[in-house]
């Protein structure tokens, strides 16, 4: 099977994204001032404010970068910031990469239109790809420019918007080219230890009963995905003619919807948070975008613990990791039994 194709980048692609990106950073204002200014209404004060708040405790308690990021704002008025369009081949969990400059090699394209990422799912879709697309509520730039908060990112309650700043503050920490998964997956593990300190420290028990219970659920999810990925894995891996091996792929696909619906109806006590993930179509480029956010965050909570909830000596020893090369990082990742 194949382990990834590398798909061609177009100077309108490039066009698009520098445009996007371009009026987004013209129409930033200052959150302080916006605080400050009496004109400003009320509950967007009140947000930003938390806003404020939560990037300082990026940079004081978790040793995120010190930098002007996320000390603006833009209301870009839609619902999501950028569209995420993904690809894999018909029989395979081998997520299509592109490449781009500073960023390397990702499992997909972004596109700041909708429509051009509808165009750009339809068009994989007629070279006989799984396509499927997500709406990004946030996006890093690494470092390269000052990354503003986003309306998109105020829409829900300060605990995901906390973890929304310390994800994306994570990736300008470390972020090693061409390898999406250990860079989402340690974002994933700064954000989750993150918010866990942040809402001890402001005493909001409630909320991180919350999120706890949110968290238990996730991981419930992943190893729903994870057991679908391994079966199609032995599907795509068997000798059947294509026609069987569709119709195993689509009996195995049922089978996690089947299995979902009776770890929420038992385990979750009707909790229903993931119908609509399951409700849309599902295919191999959904459970690969799925499985580059979560297969390796358990390694990295581990190490983490080994390193004492020491955040510099936690990040310090992601570098080393991250400096070997593919297969050693990852295999080095799961074996690491101390934090140095």
């Amino acid at each position: 099977m194949a382990s990834g194709v590398t798909g061609c980048t177009s100077v309108s692609y490039y066009a698009q994204s520098l445009e996007g990106h371009v009026q987004i950073m013209a129409a930033r204002r200052n959150v302080g001032k916006l605080i400050r200014d009496p004109s400003t209404p009320e509950t967007l004060r009140a947000k930003l404010a938390s806003a404020s708040a939560i990037r300082r405790f990026a940079t004081v308690e978790l040793a995120l970068p010190e930098n002007n990021s996320y000390r603006s704002y833009v209301d870009i008025g839609r619902d999501s910031v950028t569209f995420a369009v993904f690809a894999a081949p018909q029989f395979s969990l081998a997520p299509i990469t592109w490449c781009f400059p500073v960023f390397g090699c990702v499992p997909y394209r972004g596109y700041f239109s909708r429509k051009s990422a509808a165009e750009s799912a339809a068009e994989l879709q007629r070279q006989g790809l799984d396509v499927y697309v997500s709406g990004v509520t946030a996006y890093s730039t690494l470092g390269w420019f000052s990354d503003p908060l986003l309306s998109t990112m105020l829409r829900q309650d300060d605990t995901y918007l906390a973890s929304l700043v310390f994800h994306e503050l994570a990736h300008q920490k470390i972020y090693v080219n061409n390898d999406s998964a250990f860079n989402e997956a340690f974002a994933v593990a700064v954000e989750t230890t993150g918010v866990r300190k942040w809402l001890r420290a402001t005493g909001n028990r409630a909320g991180l009963r919350r999120y706890e219970a949110d968290r238990r659920r996730r991981a419930d999810f992943l190893g729903l995905i994870s057991k679908t990925r391994e079966e199609l894995r032995q599907v795509y891996g068997s000798p059947r003619a294509p026609d069987q091996m569709a119709e195993a792929k689509a009996a195995t696909i049922d089978t996690l919807r089947m299995r979902y619906r009776q770890m929420r109806n038992k385990r979750w006590a009707g909790y229903r948070g993931y119908d609509a993930w399951f409700d849309a179509p599902i295919n191999n480029a959904k459970l690969a975008a799925t499985a580059v956010y979560g297969e390796q965050v358990p390694a990295f909570l581990r190490l983490f613990n080994l390193c004492s909830g020491d955040y510099p000596r936690f990040y310090a020893s992601v570098r080393r990791i991250a400096d070997l090369h593919e297969p050693s990082r990852a295999e080095a990742l799961k074996a690491a039994d101390t934090c140095d």
